[in-house]
């Protein structure tokens, strides 16, 4: 059937928490991957904790990250500490083809769902462990989030200004990059796996997803010696390159000049024909080694015009520039509008609640959001029952045995 969704006929049994997990499968449910996601009845997801709250309302299925991160999924609560709940993890396992999960080394092993264990459930299954640094090393046991594993590699100390302390990146850094190395990862085996029949078990470290965004700082020491340090919005290369004030408050517009060129250009918006002139800036040297005038110039210039309207003359100029958005700003962005950037779903206690969509827009094979994140346990009865193949006595039996919580 034409325009099917690429991976309709994928089957995952996803024990990831959190964000940097979740957000991987995520990417595999728009695309038509079954995705059923395992919590637990007892510990609740951090995930399901964090802000911002539908309705600035706290509850357990109101947080905004959550929902974003497992839309699309089916929710099963399953206490593992229960013989019979493993019983259930032992036939979704014989059901899927792709077992992820993002639990401190040691957890699946404590539980008997290492992938040697579950490889004679299933021998050609595919099995991701996604943690902070891997599951051996001397920090494999660092159980933690991406903003610990930001800082082990080294992001951390680059954020800021170079007389302040680190500011950090915003968040859990390696929790935004992980998940699109996790997703690539398990096409490359599922692809391995369809064109020789092994499976195979993925053993993912945050910090080394992550770590290769700095390449030209490690490649700069290992080669020059040199250890970058925090230089706030400056680079290395480009001047002016800041982010500065418009008019209002805490109104802000980013931009950059790549060379000459925009350096004449950015001049002749600015309709300042003495900063053209200046023989101090006619090079990229020049600009570098006295960027903190060229930025009290800009600020002078900028610091009393609404940010659109320097934004527009910037661009029309061809000069990189970009009003500064908030989070309301960026949601009735037009060109997020156009593209259904955001999409509304019905959510079976909460009415409507919107994520975001897919990123990438296939022309034959398009992704789609098709449900809201579930509740707590809301797919027991459907996971057992539709999927698993259970009858009534045995879906009965799990609740008696307080197995689902």
């Amino acid at each position: 059937m034409p325009n099917d969704l690429p991976l309709k006929d994928v089957k995952i049994c996803d024990f990831m928490w959190v964000m940097a997990g979740p957000a991987s499968t995520r990417i595999l449910a728009d695309y038509g991957a079954t995705v059923v996601r395992i919590e637990s009845p007892t510990r609740v997801d951090t995930a399901r904790t964090l802000q911002p709250y539908h309705g600035n309302q706290f509850g357990p299925d109101t947080s905004g990250l959550f929902a974003n991160c497992n839309a699309g999924k089916f929710g099963i609560s399953l206490d593992l500490g229960n013989p019979a709940a493993r019983r259930v993890v032992y036939d979704l396992v014989r059901w899927a083809d792709v077992v992820t999960e993002s639990f401190s080394p040691k957890a699946m092993r404590a539980w008997g769902l290492d992938y040697e264990s579950l490889r004679k459930v299933n021998p050609d299954l595919i099995m991701l462990s996604s943690c902070l640094m891997g599951q051996t090393g001397p920090l494999a046991r660092i159980a933690g989030f991406g903003n610990m594993a930001a800082g082990i590699a080294g992001f951390t100390n680059l954020t800021g200004w170079p007389d302040r302390p680190p500011s950090g990146v915003f968040g859990a850094y390696t929790d935004y990059v992980a998940p699109r190395f996790t997703a690539i990862a398990i096409l490359a085996a599922l692809d391995h796996r369809r064109r020789t029949g092994q499976g195979q078990y993925i053993d993912q470290s945050q910090a080394e997803c992550a770590i290769h965004f700095l390449g030209p700082a490690i490649l700069d020491y290992t080669v020059n010696g040199r250890v970058e340090e925090r230089v706030g919005n400056s680079d290395a290369a480009f001047a002016p390159h800041g982010v500065y004030p418009a008019a209002g408050d805490d109104n802000w517009v980013a931009i950059v000049c790549r060379d000459d060129d925009d350096w004449r250009r950015l001049c002749a918006a600015m309709e300042n024909e003495d900063l053209a002139r200046d023989s101090r800036y006619a090079s990229a040297a020049g600009r570098l080694d006295h960027r903190d005038a060229i930025d009290a110039s800009i600020a002078a210039w900028s610091r009393n015009l609404d940010r659109s309207a320097i934004e527009s003359r910037l661009q029309s100029h061809g000069v990189p520039a970009h009003q500064v958005q908030n989070s309301a700003e960026a949601y009735a962005d037009p060109q997020f509008v156009h593209r259904g950037h955001f999409v509304e779903l019905d959510h079976p206690s909460l009415g409507k609640f919107t994520v975001e969509g897919p990123r990438a827009k296939l022309s034959r094979t398009p992704a789609a959001v098709r449900r809201a994140a579930p509740s707590l346990g809301q797919d027991n009865q459907h996971v057992l029952e539709s999927i698993l193949g259970y009858d009534q006595t045995q879906i009965s039996e799990l609740v008696a045995s307080g197995a689902l919580g």
